[in-house]
């Protein structure tokens, strides 16, 4: 007992909410970075960790290659266009122009970086927030009360 008598007690916080905007920012940064690293080296494939089920029955950690495609591409003058993309959706960061026009291979990399940071600022949260929906809204109550009283009072 005495050595609990040492420690200072206190309520515990409450556990915040993970804001699904932050997640959403975080996958989008990880996809840019795997577009810059592809840009650099387009042999570039990182490896994940899959479980794999064995004839047997028994479970295997295996690690599998995963397949990034270029989200640029070049256009008919030659120049390379990039669309940014959550999911199967291009995300529109300017209405009506999904595209970013970025001119040479050589500056891929730099507009690739200006992308990353203008997520990490939150300045991609609109684009983000259209492609796919957050938050959930709670079914209304389609029951008028009248029938919800007949049910519990009889």
């Amino acid at each position: 007992m005495s050595l609990l008598k040492s420690l200072t007690f206190t309520s515990a916080p409450d556990k915040e909410l993970i804001n699904p905007l932050i997640i959403l920012r975080q996958k989008l940064i990880n996809r840019l970075e795997d577009q810059r690293l592809l840009a650099k080296d387009p042999l570039y494939a990182p490896k994940q960790r899959r479980w794999k089920k064995n004839p047997d029955g028994s479970k295997v950690q295996i690690e599998q290659v995963k397949q990034i495609k270029p989200w640029w591409q070049a256009d008919a003058n030659g120049n390379l266009v990039l669309t940014v993309r959550n999911g199967l959706k291009t995300l529109e960061l300017e209405k009506g122009k999904p595209a970013i026009s970025v001119g040479s291979p050589e500056k891929l990399d730099e507009v690739l970086g200006v992308l990353i940071a203008a997520t990490k600022a939150g300045e991609l949260d609109e684009a983000l927030k259209g492609a796919k929906a957050i938050t959930k809204e709670p079914k209304a109550d389609t029951k008028p009360i009248s029938d919800i009283k007949k049910r519990v009072f009889g």
